[in-house]
């Protein structure tokens, strides 16, 4: 695909087109969150609080150990009710979708990730969290809610996409979006090893802000 042509610019075209029929049975408030476009320099705002945010032995482990390669994405800390704030937005002639997420836990300085979006030449969704390295995630709709389920973790060199073991990874990657109404909603992930169980969760409402108001 080259840039500029049929190019994906919101999740919701990705997501629309990965679901087919499935995604009709959204609920039409997570059908409207998901078909705003973020425009190159109109990104969309969001905030909420983490009501629980969690870790296993293990997990914790995981977090320090992979913190310099992708400070963020696997949180090492325990921690409740907390403020959370999200920008998703698009860059110019991209295809990808970004989102950018400032973790403000309790006593510790801000904790700031973001990853991408992005389909595959096969018509995957894959998300990646930093140095190459990235999900393949299977959508699905139940009661009319999006859940999101990791199918593997790669290793993404020179263009070569190299399969991670999953016995290497944190585990496999639940997400569930919930909706409460149209202007909230509300997301539990939970990554679970095959050997090791619960090594990360997140629980957390969230709501859209306006660019004004966002801060």
């Amino acid at each position: 695909m080259s840039a500029g042509d049929n190019m994906i610019v919101s999740e919701g075209e990705l997501f629309r087109k990965i679901l087919g029929r499935e995604w009709q049975k959204l609920h039409p408030d997570i059908q409207a969150r998901f078909a705003k476009n973020p425009e190159p320099g109109k990104p969309l705002y969001y905030t909420g609080e983490l009501s629980e945010l969690s870790c296993s032995r293990i997990g914790k482990l995981l977090g320090h150990i992979t913190k310099p390669m992708i400070a963020g994405a696997l949180i090492p800390y325990t921690d409740h009710n907390f403020p959370v704030d999200i920008m998703v937005y698009s860059k110019p002639d991209c295809p990808s979708i970004f989102k950018q997420r400032i973790y403000r836990l309790h006593n510790r300085k801000p904790i700031q990730f973001t990853s991408y979006m992005q389909e595959s030449e096969k018509g995957e969704v894959l998300e990646y969290v930093g140095m190459g390295l990235g999900m393949k995630l299977v959508l699905h709709v139940h009661e009319g809610n999006l859940y999101f389920t990791s199918d593997g973790y790669f290793w993404d060199v020179l263009g070569w996409r190299i399969p991670i073991p999953g016995i290497f990874t944190p585990g496999k990657t639940f997400l569930c979006h919930r909706n409460d109404n149209p202007e909230q909603f509300n997301i539990r992930i939970e990554i679970k090893h095959a050997l090791f169980g619960l090594t990360f969760k997140q629980v957390g409402v969230f709501r859209e802000i306006h660019p004004e108001t966002a801060t």
